[in-house]
């Protein structure tokens, strides 16, 4: 099987393997620049990418325009089209968050820890970049650029693979990032974007042992699935956020109604969004929660006792339990008590984020405790599960696993490290 690549960069006719073979020893090549590079000089680069992606706003927003454009013919949803579509804001806050990531520390090189030996050799472990990082996301065009900055801080090279939705704005985006980087003395290679949209070349990047060092998959339970199932080199997963809010019988009305509301329906499309809502039996203003979420425009699918606070309630079947809709949709249950709520919790969350809602501060620690989730909260909406809001510059997902990093993945979480040891001339005996 051979590939054709329509990008700018090549018009060559070759194998998948031989494709994602050629591309990867470029970006190893520029990742061995980047590690020589001062802190100060992969800051530069990032503000000059930021600067170059303002100055291309109106290549970027024509390449979207084609984007959306297909993306209505195919009949996209609502909620994909949302994270698909940029425009002036949209574009300027990307930029600007490149600019973020330009000013936050440098882990490379900080030292994690140093010790001596009795024998005089001096121990320290030392933060180093991952390498080659190849990032496989869906739809969203902004992680082109989060991903470029957040590899390039951390000393990586990227190899970034978006979907076909976003694939005008996505070259547009890394054309503009590339002119950054080359006017800031670093190889453009240090960023690509897979010149195809051939599936093939996913599988490719996936079995490309000692060419990429990790995969980052970015997207849909099924490419994440994908992913783990066939990848043979090291993976970050962010799976999908099936994400809990739990109103205990202790909340404050006026807040458990405004959380609610702000978790599903201010961006209903993004991993952060409640996908259900659990009200505890005890709580009295739970017709008032139900009722805004309906009049913000959302659909309720509930169980029997949710569905009797308001008819409007649709009834939920058990893959509704499990279900992450990006779109204004939400489940509703009744449960029981805090106990009640960690067990629908334990049986259905993704282990993304989960929110408890409630003026009680030992049911609150019991929450935070045994929720076994990469984010928990207490009395805030989970839309706030994203590294811009923890503090961390952009993010390249929520890592819900247990293993490297986990929650919002920043430049700490695209570091490992090494082990150096300086000694004065010691043999072992």
């Amino acid at each position: 099987m051979t590939v054709e690549t329509l990008s700018a960069d090549s018009n060559a006719v070759e194998t998948p393997e031989a494709l994602v073979a050629r591309i990867a020893a470029d970006g190893r090549a520029a990742q061995r620049v980047l590690a020589r590079m001062s802190d100060a000089q992969k800051a530069e680069a990032l503000r000059a990418a930021a600067k170059a992606l303002r100055a291309d706003e109106a290549a970027i927003l024509e390449a979207n325009a084609k984007d959306i454009a297909a993306g209505e013919e195919k009949g996209l949803s609502g909620a994909m089209l949302d994270r698909l579509r940029l425009d002036a804001e949209r574009l300027a806050g990307i930029a600007d968050a490149v600019d973020q990531v330009a000013s936050l520390p440098d882990p490379v090189g900080s030292v994690i820890e140093e010790s001596s030996r009795p024998n005089g050799l001096r121990m320290s472990r030392v933060r180093i970049p991952i390498g080659l990082i190849g990032i496989i996301y869906e739809s969203r065009p902004n992680v082109t650029a989060d991903a470029a900055a957040l590899c390039l801080r951390s000393g990586n090279a990227a190899l970034l693979r978006g979907g076909s939705e976003a694939v005008h704005s996505n070259h547009a985006i890394r054309a503009a990032f590339a002119k950054g980087l080359e006017e800031a003395g670093i190889p453009a290679a240090a960023i690509q974007l897979v010149p195809t949209q051939d599936r093939a070349v996913v599988g490719a990047m996936l079995t490309a042992a000692g060419l990429i060092d990790m995969i980052v998959p970015r997207g849909g339970k099924s490419l994440v699935a994908r992913v783990q199932s066939d990848a043979r080199v090291p993976v970050l997963a962010h799976l999908d956020g099936i994400n809990h809010t739990y109103i205990h019988s202790a909340a404050d009305p006026k807040v458990a109604k405004e959380v609610a509301v702000n978790a599903k329906m201010r961006r209903t499309g993004i991993c952060g969004a409640m996908e259900t809502l659990l009200l505890d039996a005890q709580f009295p203003g739970s017709a008032e929660v139900v009722s805004a979420l309906i009049e913000a425009g959302c659909e309720l699918r509930g169980d029997a006792r949710a569905r009797s606070l308001d008819s409007r309630i649709l009834s939920a079947d058990e893959a509704d339990w499990d279900t992450e809709y990006l779109d204004a949709i939400a489940s509703v249950a009744i449960v029981d008590g805090l106990d009640a709520a960690l067990d629908h919790i334990a049986a259905h969350s993704s282990g993304h984020t989960d929110v408890i809602i409630t003026k009680d501060d030992e049911a609150a620690e019991r929450f935070l405790a045994e929720v076994d989730s990469a984010i928990v909260m207490v009395n805030a909406s989970s839309q706030f599960a994203d590294g811009g809001e923890f503090g961390l510059g952009a993010e390249i997902g929520i890592a819900t696993g247990r293993l490297h990093a986990r929650g919002p993945v920043a430049l700490e979480g695209l570091t490992t490290y090494k082990w150096q040891v300086r000694g004065t001339g010691q043999a072992r005996p």
